[in-house]
Protein backbone atom coordinates (compact mmCIF):
# COMPACT_ATOMS: atom_id res chain seq x y z
CA UNK A 1 0.00 0.00 0.00
CA UNK A 2 1.31 3.52 -1.01
CA UNK A 3 0.70 6.21 1.00
CA UNK A 4 1.93 9.71 0.04
CA UNK A 5 4.62 11.94 2.14
CA UNK A 6 3.51 15.19 3.36
CA UNK A 7 5.61 18.24 4.67
CA UNK A 8 4.32 19.46 8.10
CA UNK A 9 2.96 21.96 6.43
CA UNK A 10 0.18 19.42 5.47
CA UNK A 11 1.38 19.70 1.25
CA UNK A 12 2.24 17.12 -0.68
CA UNK A 13 6.06 16.43 -1.29
CA UNK A 14 5.92 14.53 -4.45
CA UNK A 15 7.00 11.58 -2.72
CA UNK A 16 5.25 8.11 -1.96
CA UNK A 17 6.20 5.59 0.64
CA UNK A 18 5.04 1.43 0.86
CA UNK A 19 3.56 0.58 4.02
CA UNK A 20 5.22 -3.35 4.60
CA UNK A 21 2.60 -5.50 4.07
CA UNK A 22 3.62 -7.72 6.68
CA UNK A 23 2.74 -4.57 9.19
CA UNK A 24 -0.10 -3.11 7.77
CA UNK A 25 -1.59 -5.67 4.85
CA UNK A 26 -2.52 -8.72 7.60
CA UNK A 27 -5.56 -10.03 8.05
CA UNK A 28 -6.86 -8.69 10.98
CA UNK A 29 -7.43 -11.24 14.00
CA UNK A 30 -10.01 -9.36 16.25
CA UNK A 31 -10.12 -11.83 19.15
CA UNK A 32 -6.22 -11.35 19.41
CA UNK A 33 -7.27 -7.62 19.39
CA UNK A 34 -10.30 -8.42 22.18
CA UNK A 35 -7.22 -10.16 24.33
CA UNK A 36 -4.56 -7.38 24.18
CA UNK A 37 -7.46 -4.79 25.16
CA UNK A 38 -8.41 -6.71 27.68
CA UNK A 39 -4.96 -7.16 29.36
CA UNK A 40 -3.89 -3.79 28.94
CA UNK A 41 -6.97 -1.98 30.23
CA UNK A 42 -6.57 -4.99 33.03
CA UNK A 43 -2.83 -4.06 34.12
CA UNK A 44 -3.82 -0.38 34.16
CA UNK A 45 -6.09 -1.21 37.13
CA UNK A 46 -5.07 -0.26 40.79
CA UNK A 47 -7.17 -3.33 42.50
CA UNK A 48 -7.07 -0.85 45.40
CA UNK A 49 -10.69 -1.01 46.27
CA UNK A 50 -11.97 -1.92 49.45
CA UNK A 51 -14.81 -2.21 52.05
CA UNK A 52 -14.64 -2.85 55.54
CA UNK A 53 -15.77 -6.53 56.75
CA UNK A 54 -17.35 -7.40 60.30
CA UNK A 55 -13.36 -7.75 61.99
CA UNK A 56 -13.04 -4.16 61.10
CA UNK A 57 -16.21 -2.26 62.28
CA UNK A 58 -16.67 -0.49 65.53
CA UNK A 59 -19.54 -0.80 67.01
CA UNK A 60 -21.34 -2.48 70.33
CA UNK A 61 -21.37 -6.10 70.79
CA UNK A 62 -23.72 -6.38 73.17
CA UNK A 63 -26.31 -8.61 72.02
CA UNK A 64 -29.13 -6.45 69.78
CA UNK A 65 -32.12 -8.35 71.57
CA UNK A 66 -33.08 -11.16 73.88
CA UNK A 67 -32.61 -14.38 71.79
CA UNK A 68 -36.62 -15.93 71.87
CA UNK A 69 -39.66 -14.82 71.90
CA UNK A 70 -39.77 -11.80 69.66
CA UNK A 71 -41.12 -13.61 67.22
CA UNK A 72 -38.27 -12.23 64.70
CA UNK A 73 -35.11 -13.85 63.37
CA UNK A 74 -32.22 -14.21 66.01
CA UNK A 75 -29.40 -11.10 65.74
CA UNK A 76 -26.23 -11.33 67.74
CA UNK A 77 -24.34 -8.33 66.26
CA UNK A 78 -24.95 -4.82 65.15
CA UNK A 79 -21.41 -5.35 62.42
CA UNK A 80 -24.20 -7.28 60.47
CA UNK A 81 -24.20 -6.49 56.59
CA UNK A 82 -27.99 -6.10 57.28
CA UNK A 83 -27.55 -2.87 59.52
CA UNK A 84 -27.37 0.46 58.20
CA UNK A 85 -23.47 1.08 59.50
CA UNK A 86 -23.07 -2.71 59.25
CA UNK A 87 -20.04 -4.41 57.62
CA UNK A 88 -20.24 -4.95 54.17
CA UNK A 89 -21.52 -8.60 53.13
CA UNK A 90 -19.17 -10.09 50.02
CA UNK A 91 -17.28 -6.64 49.56
CA UNK A 92 -14.11 -6.40 47.43
CA UNK A 93 -10.73 -6.60 48.55
CA UNK A 94 -7.37 -5.01 47.15
CA UNK A 95 -6.55 -7.61 43.93
CA UNK A 96 -4.38 -7.66 41.18
CA UNK A 97 -6.18 -7.64 37.99
CA UNK A 98 -3.07 -8.06 35.66
CA UNK A 99 -2.26 -11.25 33.63
CA UNK A 100 -0.20 -12.54 30.92
CA UNK A 101 -0.48 -12.89 27.22
CA UNK A 102 2.35 -14.44 25.06
CA UNK A 103 4.54 -12.07 23.04
CA UNK A 104 3.73 -13.80 19.73
CA UNK A 105 0.05 -13.21 20.52
CA UNK A 106 0.18 -9.61 21.39
CA UNK A 107 2.47 -8.85 17.92
CA UNK A 108 -0.69 -10.30 16.36
CA UNK A 109 -3.35 -8.01 18.17
CA UNK A 110 -0.50 -5.13 17.59
CA UNK A 111 -0.48 -5.63 13.57
CA UNK A 112 -3.97 -6.38 13.14
CA UNK A 113 -4.61 -2.86 14.45
CA UNK A 114 -2.29 -1.01 12.32
CA UNK A 115 -3.78 -3.53 9.70
CA UNK A 116 -7.35 -1.89 10.45
CA UNK A 117 -6.12 1.71 10.36
CA UNK A 118 -4.41 0.96 6.45
CA UNK A 119 -7.69 -0.43 5.43
CA UNK A 120 -9.24 2.65 6.36
CA UNK A 121 -6.64 4.91 5.04
CA UNK A 122 -6.10 6.38 8.16
CA UNK A 123 -3.03 6.27 8.46
CA UNK A 124 -0.60 9.94 7.58
CA UNK A 125 3.10 9.80 6.80
CA UNK A 126 5.37 12.92 7.57
CA UNK A 127 8.67 13.65 6.35
CA UNK A 128 11.40 13.48 8.98
CA UNK A 129 11.54 17.14 10.81
CA UNK A 130 12.82 18.74 14.01
CA UNK A 131 11.74 20.97 16.47
CA UNK A 132 14.26 23.27 18.45
CA UNK A 133 12.15 23.61 21.76
CA UNK A 134 9.01 22.22 22.85
CA UNK A 135 5.59 24.64 21.42
CA UNK A 136 2.43 23.25 22.06
CA UNK A 137 1.12 25.49 19.28
CA UNK A 138 3.35 25.10 16.46
CA UNK A 139 2.69 21.12 16.68
CA UNK A 140 -1.05 21.43 16.94
CA UNK A 141 -0.64 23.38 13.31
CA UNK A 142 0.85 20.64 12.34
CA UNK A 143 -1.75 18.43 13.41
CA UNK A 144 -3.99 20.83 11.49
CA UNK A 145 -2.31 21.04 8.52
CA UNK A 146 -2.28 17.43 8.10
CA UNK A 147 -6.10 17.16 8.29
CA UNK A 148 -6.20 13.76 10.33
CA UNK A 149 -8.90 14.59 11.98
CA UNK A 150 -10.10 12.89 15.11
CA UNK A 151 -8.01 11.55 17.91
CA UNK A 152 -4.53 11.24 16.40
CA UNK A 153 -1.87 8.94 17.34
CA UNK A 154 1.54 10.17 16.60
CA UNK A 155 4.92 8.04 15.84
CA UNK A 156 8.38 9.19 16.55
CA UNK A 157 11.24 6.77 15.49
CA UNK A 158 12.66 7.11 19.07
CA UNK A 159 12.07 9.29 22.01
CA UNK A 160 12.25 12.68 20.91
CA UNK A 161 11.82 15.19 24.03
CA UNK A 162 10.89 18.21 22.36
CA UNK A 163 8.25 16.81 19.96
CA UNK A 164 6.56 14.62 23.22
CA UNK A 165 6.41 17.76 25.13
CA UNK A 166 5.04 19.79 22.34
CA UNK A 167 2.28 17.15 21.90
CA UNK A 168 1.34 15.69 25.54
CA UNK A 169 -1.00 19.02 26.05
CA UNK A 170 -3.24 18.28 23.43
CA UNK A 171 -5.68 15.92 24.76
CA UNK A 172 -6.90 14.60 21.33
CA UNK A 173 -2.92 13.24 20.40
CA UNK A 174 -0.24 11.04 22.15
CA UNK A 175 2.99 10.88 20.73
CA UNK A 176 4.86 7.56 21.04
CA UNK A 177 7.68 6.15 19.82
CA UNK A 178 7.74 3.27 17.18
CA UNK A 179 8.74 0.39 19.90
CA UNK A 180 6.13 1.54 22.23
CA UNK A 181 3.35 1.23 19.91
CA UNK A 182 0.28 -0.73 21.40
CA UNK A 183 -3.11 -2.17 19.69
CA UNK A 184 -4.93 0.31 22.44
CA UNK A 185 -3.87 3.48 21.68
CA UNK A 186 -3.99 2.19 17.89
CA UNK A 187 -7.49 1.18 18.31
CA UNK A 188 -8.13 4.68 20.67
CA UNK A 189 -7.11 6.86 17.75
CA UNK A 190 -9.19 7.90 14.18
CA UNK A 191 -5.48 8.28 12.98
CA UNK A 192 -2.23 7.23 12.45
CA UNK A 193 0.09 9.58 11.77
CA UNK A 194 3.89 8.40 11.30
CA UNK A 195 7.10 9.96 10.58
CA UNK A 196 9.28 8.73 7.78
CA UNK A 197 11.67 7.41 9.65
CA UNK A 198 9.44 5.69 12.22
CA UNK A 199 7.84 2.95 9.58
CA UNK A 200 11.73 1.04 9.20
CA UNK A 201 11.87 1.49 13.04
CA UNK A 202 8.23 0.04 13.42
CA UNK A 203 9.04 -2.56 11.12
CA UNK A 204 12.09 -3.96 12.63
CA UNK A 205 10.40 -3.86 16.02
CA UNK A 206 7.96 -6.23 15.31
CA UNK A 207 9.37 -8.17 13.25
CA UNK A 208 12.26 -9.85 15.74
Amino acid sequence: MEVKVLNKQGAETGRTVTLPADIFGLEPNDHAIYLDVKQFMANNRQGTHKTKDRTEISRSTRKVFRQKGTGGARHGSLKSGIYVGGARIHGPRPRDYSFKLNKKLKRLARLSALSYKARENAVFVVEDFEMTTPKTSEFLNILNALKAGGRTLFVTPDTNKNVYLSGRNIPSNTVVKASDVNTYEVLKAKSLILTESAIAKLQETNTK
